[in-house]
């Protein structure tokens, strides 16, 4: 069995070396990805600086902010020309929101057939710290509708910890097109329409602690229109 952790960053310079780190005292036989967007601070020459370290970092330098939704899909094709393309790919955020004693638990429930496993903040045992009630009340609602929308009885469909098998990569990889937040909902999607398993289990999110928040108005816009779009196509 062989693992890739999926990092993508945007402006995490303070928390990438860190973090690192952490997956890397899980002594797992895995590969960290780190999928940059061009940081001003400096979070790609903190992870190149790891990638000397550690013979299993590798780092992706990208020539602007593309989006959350355009970094997943270059870290799935850059994961796939590689010579031995990872069984599971694990996506994380970079800002501590995710444990990554989490990793295991995930690759896990993968390991017993699911081609697609999300951690959820919202099943019984998962938890959320250090979130306002407002920020609360608008995930909960904005997973209501994502999971309408996509006639998908998931309680945590904007989650960023996943695990996919590499079959899942191979062929949905073709049809994600988003490029922002949505690819969350857009990958539960195609898994539906492709007749893979899904399963969430239960995770403690944890509020960044260290950075800015990501979530720009423009995105929350793009969420919401992939939402209500008719053209979703919905089967």
């Amino acid at each position: 069995m062989s693992v890739a952790v999926m990092l993508p960053t945007y402006n995490e310079a303070e928390n990438i070396e860190s973090l690192i780190r952490k997956i890397e005292e899980l002594k797992l036989d895995l590969m960290i990805t780190v999928i940059d967007d061009s940081s001003p601070d400096g979070t790609a020459e903190v992870a190149r600086k790891l990638q000397e370290e550690y013979g299993n970092v590798h780092v992706i330098s990208r020539r602007e902010k593309l989006g959350l939704g355009t970094a997943i899909t270059a870290g799935f094709q850059y994961l796939l020309t590689l010579k031995k393309v990872p069984d599971y790919v694990v996506a994380m955020d970079a800002d501590y929101s995710h444990d990554p004693k989490d990793i295991p638990r995930l690759i896990g429930v993968a390991r017993k057939g699911c081609d697609l496993v999300i951690g959820s903040r919202y099943i019984s045992h998962g938890r959320v710290v250090g979130s306002s009630l407002r920020r609360r009340a608008i995930s909960r609602v904005a997973n209501l509708v994502a999971a309408m929308v996509i006639r998908a009885r998931f309680h945590d469909c904007t989650s960023g910890f996943r695990c996919y098998s590499r079959r899942y990569i191979k062929d949905v990889l073709p049809s994600l097109h988003c490029q922002t937040y949505e690819i969350q909902i857009e990958t539960i999607k195609q898994a539906r329409l492709n007749g893979f398993k899904i399963k969430e289990i239960a995770i403690t999110f944890v509020n960044r602690k260290l950075g800015k928040s990501k979530l720009a108005k423009t995105e929350i816009q793009g969420f919401l229109s992939y939402v209500l779009r008719a053209c979703l196509k919905v089967k």
